[in-house]
């Protein structure tokens, strides 16, 4: 069997079992298959694909909505450019952990994608399912130059200098404000606060009351969201989990309870809600974005993938504003870490699908598709050459907030690039969990950090055991 697929099954089996347990691998940093190393890979040339009988390749994806009619314009122009040698089919999966979950199933029963989109936190998993051929490998053979991605998309990507997936749709989490509240408020409209110590100390310019004393417009508003939490460890630059943040080798345990990030996190979360800067329904995502669109809070933050959504909620009620994710105080010398999803190449036994495969991919993250891709989703584009594009350029000058995820992103250092963890999704459930139960006071500051600290420890505990 090819690349060792008789391993690759035999952990299929152990990986499933593991997910439900909700643990974190202990593979290498070199996903835990030497089979799947790029030098072991088979490439053969693209005249033996784009010149030969038609191959097939199915494209699974989780892009609903605005997004997905966006991809299937890059499938279909793929395929017009590509008949009657390459298909592509875009199966959409439902989301990201829908699709994850329905992965697992499917490489059981040998019935996976050629080509598959994944997001950010499920790297670590894929890398040590051992079920990906590294695009790596065809980055290589093609001499294709992985410097025109963006450096910080390509720092998170990059693991001992290869690149496993190739990234597709990236973002980063911005402020948005209210500047006409700015400036009813007498405060700068361009100079929004850059920490969210300095969100409190406005907070009371920005609070609006009725005439009845009840307050119609809060300072903040900041939803439970694990997502968060990982961005202000970042802004500390400190990791979250051992062995390099799970980069030098997969976790064995978190680390934000030794390095006083977490414990720091949770005293200024707290406070937003103990000083009246954010009020309690905004807690919940769907309140806090609605209440923001219609003035009832004159700050947020949100992902640079709602940008557009964010413009039109917003409409002109107000002029929207955007500035860096706020860090906890001045102290805070980091930067952002990325969100999104990448496009990995499915082990499926088949040179010449897996090279039909990377030749979508590479078109996927070409230039002018890449520009196409940003100005209808908001998502970053992943290559700097779109970046010259008129197409991009044009959509800039209509929507001037995306310049500041721009900066924001290249301003951002390596060292913020985020961890790897193959339990993420588990790991974000806890830390929501435990700072609502924070946030509502049905457990203290210290009592939360150590409730995170023990469960997300137990899941990778259990995990290694079960391993």
């Amino acid at each position: 069997m090819k690349r060792g697929n008789t391993i690759k099954i035999i952990f299929a089996g152990m990986s499933l079992t593991a997910f439900l347990l909700g643990g974190c691998s202990s593979g290498n940093s070199d996903g835990g298959n030497s089979k799947a190393e790029a030098e072991k890979v088979n490439v053969v040339s693209a005249d033996e694909v784009l010149n030969g009988p038609e191959i097939e390749v199915t494209f699974w994806h989780a892009m609903g909505g605005t997004n997905g009619e966006a991809l299937n314009k890059i499938v279909e122009e793929f395929n017009s450019k590509n008949k009657g040698h390459i298909k592509v089919t875009a199966q959409f999966q439902g989301s990201y952990d829908d699709e994850l979950n329905k992965l697992k199933s499917a490489q059981m029963a040998g019935q996976g994608p050629n080509v598959i989109q994944v997001y950010d936190i499920g790297t670590r998993y894929m890398l040590d399912s051992g079920w990906a051929v590294p695009v790596q490998a065809f980055i290589d053979a093609d001499k294709w130059d992985k410097q025109q991605i963006e450096p910080n998309l390509l720092a998170y990507y990059e693991i001992d200098k290869k690149l496993y997936s190739m990234p597709f749709n990236s973002s980063t989490p911005l402020l948005y404000y209210n500047k006409d509240a700015f400036k009813e408020a007498g405060l700068d409209p361009e100079n929004p606060p850059k920490t969210l110590e300095d969100i409190i100390a406005v907070s009371d310019k920005l609070k609006k009351k009725d005439s009845s004393g009840e307050t119609v417009r809060y300072a903040y508003g900041m939803y439970t969201y694990g997502w968060w939490f990982e961005q202000l460890m970042a802004k500390e630059l400190l990791p979250i989990y051992d062995n390099g943040n799970g980069r030098d080798a997969a976790p064995t345990k978190v680390v934000f309870d030794e390095n006083g990030g977490g414990a720091k996190i949770l005293k200024i979360w707290n406070r937003l809600i103990k000083e009246d800067v954010m009020p309690k329904y905004a807690m919940n995502s769907d309140d806090c974005t609605s209440a923001f669109a219609n003035g009832k809070i004159a700050m947020t933050v949100g992902s640079t993938a709602g940008l557009a959504s964010t413009l039109a909620a917003v409409g002109d009620k107000f002029e929207l504003g955007t500035g860096y994710f706020p860090a906890v105080d001045k102290e805070s010398k980091g930067g952002v870490s990325i969100g999104g999803a990448s496009l990995w190449i499915m082990d499926n036994q088949d040179d010449k699908i897996e090279r039909a495969a990377w030749e979508f991919i590479k078109f996927a993250a070409s230039p002018e598709q890449q520009a196409f891709w940003n100005t209808k989703t908001g998502y970053f584009p992943i290559t700097k050459g779109a970046y010259d594009q008129q197409l991009y350029k044009d959509n800039v000058a209509k929507y001037p907030q995306f310049e500041m995820a721009v900066k924001q992103l290249r301003e951002s250092p390596a060292e913020s690039k985020g961890g790897l963890c193959a339990i993420y999704t588990q790991a974000r459930q806890i830390v929501e969990t435990n700072i609502t139960k924070m946030l509502n006071g049905e457990q203290s500051e210290e009592e939360t950090l150590s409730a995170i600290t023990k469960s997300i420890n137990t899941a990778i505990s259990d995990y290694n055991l079960a391993n």
